[in-house]
């Protein structure tokens, strides 16, 4: 568009004269990004009817209104990096794949102050690689950002990248994000970082002062904290005061006033990183000198992964040995030993370290108790993750073995029932665990029995019925078995098995519950569903209604012959499998047959057959 034709569009329409600038960019060879149509090159200007024509991806020669291309339409500058990517592939190309920074920076001057939010840099590269490889490419571009002394890298996507005047080395860069940034979480991580640096680095010595002060108002006043997140600031704080030579007591909030204020201390330690774990136990001891035991002991109790650790070898170091040996076996006997605790005793088992503390431990009443974890840890889990202690069992050969050592063979029955119904182990895993407890117990290879599915006869069900019995069966496994299982479990802490009324019933109603249960699976496995449309009306089948009349008293009967299950004598509705059901079968209208219905055999005739229609 030359000067005289956009002069001319602007007396037109006086309110283009703001954007003259914009419109004698529109040339023929300019390329632009539209709102709506993305990238594209400008073909030419048809001044007859007032078009720009351009030639976008997928939509060639697409011609618009100059003055609607104002609002909608940028003109990209010829270092742009999408014209580049046209005018210069190969540069472009071997800046995206060997220099990745060089291309940020190329990116960054194209905006004013040379500065861009992560949200707009992204953006556009989606656009000069495509979505396929921007995500990767990006991941690993930001990675050598963060390292280039160059380039401010912001902590959010809605902060700026921007190129500096002048570069700054990594210790000056964190103490730049540090005093850039709101977030109280994150000068935490960064106070941190400082504080690691600052031995080495003279030039974080006079600044470590303000962050010393900073920090503590942070800890005192910020709400954006967890207690976890509070202790580890006050700690990274007294770090820095001692470095500093400042009196730590008159800091406040103390650690120890954090540790007192805490609501919840295992929630506190879950939360902390494993290398700063220890150092809570001994402020717990050094904030509760009277008191310290039983809350040690309480961490250990709700403790998981290395704080598990962590506590044993504090309490053992501690000269609580013996204590924390009995602790362990009281907790056991009265089933209160949770998941990593079994799970720290199982690995360690055979550890000089600990042997004095497992003492007693390794027993099947150790299995009862990892099989009640395992289950009730798969009834709070949502979806497929693993439950540590149930891949353990399986991983470890000798693990069965070995807390089998002392059982006779009744427990190892129940202990194998437990096996077999819980939730927490695939089937396949379940028969590989049963195959170790059948080779030190030959009588438990009975219980797998129960486990095999029936090859015979299928058996012909309606839904309804077949929903009934699954719905059976959902009870039994998922309410009934568990409950006789907590049931049997209690009554073995009452002593003597032989003596024992409440477990030899709760071990009664387990035989009947798993027979029960052998047999829902072995007649769901066997059942085909069927709606009765399909039935014969030719001859008495299945899903037919038959009506008979007695030879002797011209009495008439109606039955109805169902699936499997069906079975309502009271409403003449029988089960194809019935007797009755059999000696009808296959015969047609006017067959006469001798039929026992009562106690006397008579003499019957078929007079109609009908399709069974659930409505009627």
């Amino acid at each position: 568009m030359t000067e005289e034709v956009v002069q001319e569009l602007i007396e037109k329409n006086p309110q283009l004269k703001p954007a003259k600038s914009k419109l004698l960019q529109m040339q023929p060879g300019r390329y632009c990004i539209h709102q709506s149509w993305g990238f594209g090159r400008i073909k030419e200007y048809q001044e007859a009817i007032n078009r720009v024509v351009i030639d976008f991806e997928g939509k060639e020669g697409h011609s618009m209104d100059p003055a609607f291309c104002v609002t909608t339409m940028e003109i990209l500058s010829d270092d742009h990096l999408l014209v580049r990517q046209q005018t210069e592939p190969k540069t472009i190309d071997e800046l995206i794949n060997k220099n990745p920074v060089e291309l940020v920076k190329a990116a960054l001057s194209q905006y004013p102050n040379n500065a861009a939010t992560g949200t707009e840099l992204e953006s556009l590269f989606v656009r000069v690689l495509g979505k396929a490889k921007f995500k990767k490419w990006w991941a690993s571009a930001k990675k050598l950002l963060a390292k280039d002394p160059h380039i401010a890298v912001p902590a959010k996507k809605t902060e700026c990248y921007y190129i500096r005047e002048e570069a700054l080395n990594a210790d000056q860069e964190i103490l730049e994000h540090y005093e850039g940034t709101q977030s109280a979480k994150r000068k935490v991580r960064l106070a941190r970082e400082l504080f690691e640096h600052s031995e080495t680095s003279p030039v974080l010595q006079e600044p470590l002062g303000r962050v010393l002060d900073d920090l503590n108002q942070v800890i005192r006043e910020s709400n954006q904290l967890t207690p976890g997140e509070r202790l580890q600031g006050a700690w990274i704080r007294d770090d820095i005061a001692k470095t500093l030579g400042r009196d730590v007591a008159s800091l406040d909030p103390t650690t120890g006033a954090l540790i007192r204020e805490a609501s919840e201390l295992s929630q506190m330690a879950g939360s902390l990183p494993s290398n700063q774990q220890n150092r809570l136990l001994l402020l717990v001891k050094e904030t509760y000198p009277g008191e310290w035991k039983p809350l040690a002991f309480d961490l250990l109790k709700n403790s998981n992964g290395k704080f598990t650790t962590e506590c044993i070898n504090f309490l053992i170091e501690n000269e609580c040995e013996e204590e924390l040996a009995s602790t362990l076996r009281r907790w056991l006997h009265e089933q209160n030993l949770r998941a990593p605790v079994l799970y720290w005793i199982v690995k360690n088992r055979h550890s000089r370290k600990y042997s004095g503390v497992l003492e007693g431990l390794i027993s099947p009443r150790l299995l009862n108790a990892i099989f009640y974890a395992i289950d009730y840890e798969a009834l709070q889990l949502a979806g497929a993750r693993k439950i540590p202690l149930a891949e353990i069992l399986h991983d470890d050969k000798d693990l069965i073995r070995d807390l089998l050592l002392t059982a006779d063979t009744e427990i190892a029955r129940d202990l194998a029932n437990n096996l077999l119904i819980n939730q927490g182990f695939e089937e396949l895993t379940k028969k590989s665990l049963l195959a170790r407890f059948i080779k030190h117990f030959p009588s438990v290879q009975s219980l797998v029995s129960g486990e095999t599915e029936s090859e015979g006869e299928r058996l012909i069900v309606s839904r309804e019925s077949y929903d009934r019995r699954g719905r059976e069966y959902e009870d039994i496994v998922s309410k009934r078995i568990p409950e006789n299982s907590k049931a049997i479990a209690t009554a073995m802490e009452h002593g003597d098995l032989r003596e024992n009324s409440e477990y030899k019933m709760a071990k009664q109603d387990q035989q009947m519950l798993l027979a029960r249960k052998a047999n829902l699976e072995k007649d769901l496995s066997r059942a085909e569903i069927t709606d009765f449309t399909s039935a014969p009306t030719d001859q008495v089948g299945i899903g037919t209604i038959v009506g008979l009349r007695q030879g002797s008293t011209n009495r008439k009967v109606v039955y109805s012959i169902l699936g499997a299950w069906d079975s309502d004598p009271d409403n003449n509705v029988l089960s194809y499998k019935t007797p009755l059901s059999q000696s009808l079968l296959g015969h047609k209208v006017g067959d006469t047959i001798e039929l026992k219905i009562g106690d006397n055999a008579e003499s019957w005739k078929i007079e109609s057959i009908a399709p069974y229609n659930k409505g009627e």
